[in-house]
């Protein structure tokens, strides 16, 4: 078995869901070799996420925006964590709901997703700035 990890760090993005699938992959080139295998991908941030879904209509990654942004609204008093801006709980509270990893299986080479499947990085900040990502491949060359 082989083992193959890389720090990756993305450009900045606008707020919203944003297909990361090839970024991935192209830091990544060790996932040629990997026959039967699993890769790991995480983000090393507490205000952004990943999820799987999606990769072929732009409106999916809209829509996600607009489910997220109705169900943590900013601006609630109740928050007590506002230091650093009005999106910022919110922000922390998506990311929790959608999880700071996602899991790939690997076969022959290249992911084994589904019909139009990708990866999303969830950007939860009006400025979240570049994102660190932790990329671990391992299998069976």
């Amino acid at each position: 078995m082989k083992i193959y990890q890389k720090g990756v760090r993305l450009r900045p993005r606008a707020r919203g869901f944003h297909l990361i699938t090839a970024e991935v992959m192209q830091a990544m080139p060790e996932l040629a070799r990997i026959k039967t295998g699993m890769c790991q991908v995480f983000i090393q941030h507490t205000s952004a996420g990943l999820t799987i879904n999606e990769n072929a209509d732009p409106t999916v990654r809209v829509d996600f925006e607009t489910y997220f942004n109705k169900a943590v609204p900013e601006n609630d008093p109740d928050y007590e964590h506002d230091y650093e801006g009005s999106d910022d709980m919110p922000a922390h509270l998506k990311a929790s709901l959608l999880g700071s990893s996602v899991m790939i299986p690997v076969h022959n080479g290249r992911f084994a997703f589904g019909t139009w499947q990708g990866i999303y990085l969830c950007e939860h900040r009006n400025e979240g700035g570049a994102r660190s990502l932790v990329i671990t491949v391992w299998g069976e060359e």
